[in-house]
């Protein structure tokens, strides 16, 4: 009991960081509007002055100098950090070198003063980052809502006694109980109750999914109305909830091609810009000597060049489509990927549990001689204790399994069916090569589907047909990605030619391949990888080394399926082929906010650099170039976040 209320205070203590974290952030963006506030006020009140009396210079600069330091002492402070640590060319930097020097300016000879103007190029530049800062914590609080998902505690069975523990202390094969209301904390199988589940944080389906004793349970649903007792099957760290958690976590961390050229650029250009600065200042004022003219020019250089734009507002972007998709219920791995979804040109398809549901059902029942319920009576008997999913289909189909029938001799010959002794007479059930061993005339049936034949004693009896149900949305999904201009669609499986050839008729697939073994499935995929960037869609069970060998592997529905989180790029929580065209149109528009952001930056900037070199542009002017457009393009990086 100690060692647990121990615990329970560690779990508190995080808690409370996080609270303090969180409460920090909300502190300073008070402190920053606060002091936005009072040096717009206190700038006014010393514009006022300046205009109504005669005062020396330097009497104006010690007014002026009031909100420029309430404004500016953090920036001030950064730069003069950057330059210690080496790191001297920041925006922090660039922007306090601009304003002192607008602020001296006025003291050389010929020269106007310029307080006003470097006052408001600080107080502008804070209102930039405010900007910046509400679209960061919108987009990581898109994300987060994902981390709202993560369980805190545990109710333990322990010697007869319930306790409360961090998930993480829980054992495999323990028992937990989950109360109305709680977050389901690891996954597990439900041995007692039944409940129905809050999916919407994993898979973005808002339809509550019903459980009952015998059934998987996945970590991070949220238990709605019943107790249930749970055998954890995986240990926390194992469990769906941490995988998700990770992969969000990383994904922001591999890069996208635009945003690794981001870094790279400021990294060169900045300086570059630094060195045309001072060359704008020193060598007209050297063949002219109206030195406060070009210092001033040379200043509009600096901020207007400052790169903050693009830095800020690119991987702002991506971010925002990440967390867009997971709202959606579609997990990228990394915002790498995003610039791969957009150029899709081929998706391939597997069938079963992709495009179709994966569960068999009778659909169909063709006696000889018996009645239909006979039929079925003697072939859910034969294959009673075989685990192929065709058997299960025959005993969903005729559950009442105990009468007196006597069933023995069963003998199973792999590729062809069983036989067994039933009451008696030789039953076999299977296909036409088992019919031809047993010298049963069989028919052919016009029914699409796996065809079970039955003979009795050698003597035909009839068959029943099998067959997979295609899912709702596939047809749609197909017309969507046609539509999102996705040039070929593609289906492998390994069932029959007649059963691929009628489901890819339906669906509406451009060609598919049928009696595939799963080496054929990843050579198929290497063929198509000559026709551009392909993506490979799975439901991820035996699928992992296809999903690697694609340029991007897609799992669906793949919560349950270790191999196929680990092996997919992208995720999609639920079985819906549908989300496979949201996911590409979600990609396609964050690429295009990320490239309007960085013309519309670099356009502007040029622009407003073309009018400073005659002297046509203003402190004013630059100063929107450069946080005018910051804000404008943070807020355009933002509308990546509503995926549509």
């Amino acid at each position: 009991m100690i060692h647990e209320h121990h615990h329970h205070h560690e779990n508190e203590c995080c808690e409370h960081e996080h609270h303090e974290h969180h409460h920090e952030e909300e502190e300073e963006g008070r402190g920053r509007i606060i002091k936005i506030i009072s040096a717009t006020v206190l700038l006014i009140a010393a514009a006022i002055i300046e205009r109504k009396t005669d005062w020396a210079d330097w009497q104006y600069l010690l007014i002026f100098l009031v909100p420029y330091f309430i404004v500016g002492w953090e920036t001030l402070k950064e730069a003069a950090e950057g330059l210690f640590e080496g790191e001297a060319l920041s925006e922090d930097f660039l922007m306090s070198i601009a304003t002192i020097g607008a602020l001296v300016i006025g003291f050389l000879p010929g020269a106007e003063t310029q307080f006003a103007e470097a006052v408001f190029v600080m107080l502008f530049f804070q209102i930039g980052e405010m900007f910046e800062e509400v679209a960061e914590g919108r987009s990581r609080k898109s994300i987060s809502h994902l981390m709202d998902i993560r369980p805190d505690i545990a109710n333990v069975e322990r010697d007869g006694k319930l306790m409360t523990v961090a998930p993480e202390k829980v054992k495999v094969g323990e028992i937990i109980v989950i109360r109305p209301g709680e977050k389901v904390p690891m996954d597990g199988e439900i041995i007692e109750g039944t409940s129905s589940l809050d999916t919407i944080a994993l898979t973005g389906e808002s339809m509550p999914r019903s459980v009952n004793k015998g059934d998987e349970i996945l970590s991070g649903c949220v238990n709605l109305n019943g107790l249930l007792k749970v055998r954890t099957t995986k240990a926390f760290a194992e469990s769906t909830v941490s995988k998700i958690l990770d992969l969000v976590e990383n994904a922001a961390e591999s890069k996208s091609r635009s945003e690794s050229f981001i870094t790279k650029f400021a990294r060169i250009y900045t300086p570059i810009v630094v060195g045309l600065a001072v060359l704008v200042a020193v060598i007209p004022s050297l063949i002219t000597g109206e030195w406060a003219t070009w210092i001033y020019r040379g200043l509009l250089f600096l901020v207007v060049s400052c790169p903050c734009a693009l830095v800020i507002s690119v991987p702002l972007t991506f971010f925002g489509g990440l967390g867009g998709a997971s709202r959606k219920g579609i997990l990228i791995k990394g915002s790498n990927l995003l610039d791969k979804l957009a150029g899709v040109k081929t998706v391939v398809f597997d069938k079963t549990g992709t495009l179709t549901e994966g569960v068999f059902e009778v659909t169909a029942v063709h006696p000889q001689e018996i009645d239909n319920n006979e039929l079925l009576h003697l072939a859910a008997h034969v294959e009673r204790h075989s685990t192929h999913p065709i058997a299960m289909a025959l005993r969903n189909a005729y559950p009442n399994e105990q009468d007196d029938c006597t069933i023995e001799n069963v003998e199973e010959t792999a590729g062809h069916g069983i036989i067994a002794t039933v009451n008696g007479k030789r039953v076999a059930v299977g296909n036409s090569k088992l019919m031809e061993k047993e010298g049963a005339g069989w028919r052919t049936c016009h029914h699409t589907g796996t065809i079970i034949h039955v003979a009795i004693e050698g003597v035909y009896a009839g068959h029943i047909v099998i067959s997979d149900r295609i899912k709702e949305d596939s047809a749609l999904a197909i017309a969507s990605l046609k539509d999102a201009g996705v040039s070929k669609t593609v289906m492998l499986t390994g069932d029959q030619e007649h059963v691929a050839a009628s489901v890819a008729a339906k669906v509406g697939v451009n060609e598919y391949h049928a009696q595939l073994l799963p080496a054929d499935k990843v050579s198929e995929v290497e063929k198509l990888l000559a026709g551009g960037t392909l993506a490979f869609v799975g439901d991820g069970i035996n699928d992992a080394p296809v999903l690697t060998r694609a340029d991007i592997g897609i799992a669906m529905g793949a919560l349950g399926s270790d191999a196929a989180i680990e092996a997919a790029d992208v995720v999609l929580m639920d079985d819906k082929p549908s989300k496979i065209a949201l996911a590409v149109q979600i990609a396609r528009r964050t690429i295009r906010i990320a490239k309007e952001n960085i013309w519309f930056a670099i356009g502007i900037k040029i622009l407003v650099l073309l009018l400073a070199i005659p002297g046509l542009a203003t402190m004013w002017m630059a100063v929107f170039a450069d946080v005018g457009v910051t804000v404008l393009a943070v807020l355009n990086a933002m509308r990546a976040l509503k995926a549509r």
